[in-house]
């Protein structure tokens, strides 16, 4: 069983949803990596999405594209991405990670060297948004044997069929994309998710999670009773951004304890 799987089947037997923050490798930078995704844990993180930096995030709405320029500055890299894992699991054993990025860094590295190095990194998971399944298979397949996951989105124009294609590849979770948009964008409709999710449910048992257009703890509160996981990242980022030096790890700790909360309470 993996490390996600074990995840949430524990928060099923307790009631609670996952809360997964996404960060970028790197951003602000290099040294906060690793205490900001203790900290997010300490605030209540289940599963971390850790970003590999791109130059061309085409998933990605301007604020998650501005933390990638800033890694890239930064000279950080898949390789860099991998270290930072490496040097979370030696105090923290427990936490999934998933690292969500693109096809070009995993190609320049090699698929087959990338998922050794992933899985001994400590790595449990994997989301590259340029992978449709029917490009993926062999990746798949390489993934699977290493003990890994593989996480696909799913958009609010994904059909019936296309979300069972993907639920025969994928495992760990799916992860909606609440809106049709880039990460960070506004005008996220609560009932339409809502109405989504139970399609998601008759094509897989997979945890549903759901992400792009969540900002604060009300609507992560919202989205908390009908998904099984709440995705958050560009307004972490956000939080980052406006935080005085020196402080941006503990603003967004702050910020995603709100969200933990809330969620909670629900």
């Amino acid at each position: 069983m993996s490390r996600i799987q074990a995840r949430f089947e524990q928060l099923a037997k307790n009631r609670r949803k996952a809360l997964i923050p996404f960060v970028t490798a790197g951003d602000p930078e290099p040294g906060m990596t690793v205490p900001l995704m203790h900290a997010l844990v300490e605030a209540g993180a289940d599963v971390i999405e850790l970003g590999v930096p791109f130059s061309d995030p085409m998933a990605d709405g301007p604020v998650v594209q501005r933390a990638s320029d800033r890694a890239l500055l930064h000279g950080v890299g898949l390789e860099r991405v991998l270290a930072f894992v490496r040097e979370f699991r030696d105090k923290n054993q427990d936490t999934p990670v998933v690292l969500m990025g693109y096809a070009n860094p995993i190609e320049a590295m090699g698929v087959e060297r990338y998922v050794e190095n992933a899985r001994q990194a400590g790595v449990d998971g994997t989301l590259v948004v340029d992978y449709p399944p029917e490009e993926c298979g062999y990746f798949a397949d390489l993934v699977r044997k290493h003990g890994m996951d593989l996480i696909f989105l799913l958009a609010p124009t994904s059909s019936d069929a296309r979300i069972a294609q993907v639920a025969k590849l994928a495992s760990g979770y799916l992860y909606y994309v609440s809106l049709k948009g880039v990460t960070g964008a506004g005008n996220l409709d609560l009932s339409e998710v809502g109405e989504r999710i139970p399609r998601i449910r008759r094509e897989t048992k997979l945890p549903v999670g759901v992400g792009f257009g969540i900002r604060d703890a009300a609507t992560a509160k919202a989205v908390a009773a009908f998904a099984d996981a709440v995705v958050i990242g560009s307004a972490i980022i956000q939080e980052m951004e406006a935080a005085p030096a020196g402080e941006q790890v503990q603003s967004a700790a702050r910020f995603l304890k709100g969200i933990r909360a809330a969620m909670d309470a629900a």
